[in-house]
């Protein structure tokens, strides 16, 4: 087994479960601050512990149980105009800025069609709308779903054109507190849908993502994060792994990033 996803399976099986259902009751969050990091498994492996203890303060963190498992397979398409246009607006921090991507929940077989954006003060805001059983992802109701959310959102059209960018895989265990989520990701595999060339994350990495309501301030896991000497990275999927597999498209600003979460992409 890969060393990240033997971590985050030991962390989700230490933690106590939480149904779906309350973890949307207590941090579903769909305004939220996001900060991510890259986290070596043996720091990981002391991070999980030391919030899932029993004997914190307020309660350990719980971890997302449905059907039994505690970690599941996420497969993701994001979608970009010919030109990567959202890609381009995120390199250069565009003010009115998003993401398009279907979600498949592997062990469910549910499918979402999303849109991340991002608010005025810096959060990010997440729509999304089920996609029913074999409903085309860029078909009508989705398509007039794009173009609502972003014109009531930042008063634009929504891409003429529209094609599928980047495909990823990965594991996910989710962690659970009041007000604070935290998602742990491992064996992410990101697939260029223009060119088919691949990448892998480091396997030794957990890409740690905190979400919290918008407050600015930090949470307890960004806070205990810092005590290891860790920051949070300018990395999301999306923007990570296209550099990564076209790094013509950047300068400097990912160099670091890419090279840490996509080692042999940067060899």
């Amino acid at each position: 087994m890969i060393p990240a996803v033997r971590a985050i399976a030991r962390a989700a099986m230490a933690a106590r479960p939480i149904t779906l259902s309350e973890l949307q009751a207590r941090a579903e969050l769909m305004a939220r601050i996001d900060r991510s990091y890259l986290v070596p498994v043996e720091i990981f492996a002391d991070f999980a512990a030391r919030l899932t203890d029993p004997r914190r303060p307020g309660g350990p963190f719980q971890v997302l149980c449905i059907n039994g498992r505690r970690w599941f397979g996420y497969h993701s398409v994001h979608y970009d105009t010919p030109g990567l246009q959202t890609f381009h607006d995120h390199r250069q921090g565009r003010r009115h800025r998003y993401r398009i991507r279907e979600r498949l929940y592997e062990d469910s077989g549910e499918r979402q069609f999303e849109i991340k954006l991002r608010g005025r003060r810096g959060e990010t805001l997440k729509r999304r709308q089920p996609l029913l059983p074999g409903e085309a992802t860029l078909g009508r109701g989705p398509r007039g779903f794009l173009a609502s959310v972003l014109h009531g959102t930042y008063g634009i059209a929504a891409p003429g054109e529209l094609v599928p960018s980047l495909v990823t895989d990965y594991r996910r265990a989710t962690f659970v507190a009041d007000g604070q989520r935290i998602t742990c990701d491992a064996d992410l595999v990101c697939r260029d849908a223009g060119t088919g060339r691949s990448v892998r994350a480091d396997g030794g990495l957990v890409l740690v993502e905190t979400k919290s309501a918008v407050t600015g301030h930090l949470t307890e896991a960004d806070r205990l994060l810092h005590t290891y000497g860790l920051r949070a990275a300018e990395f999301t999927k999306y923007c990570g792994a296209m550099a990564a597999l076209r790094p013509g498209l950047t300068s400097h600003q990912w160099r670091r990033v890419v090279r840490e979460a996509f080692p042999r992409a940067a060899a």
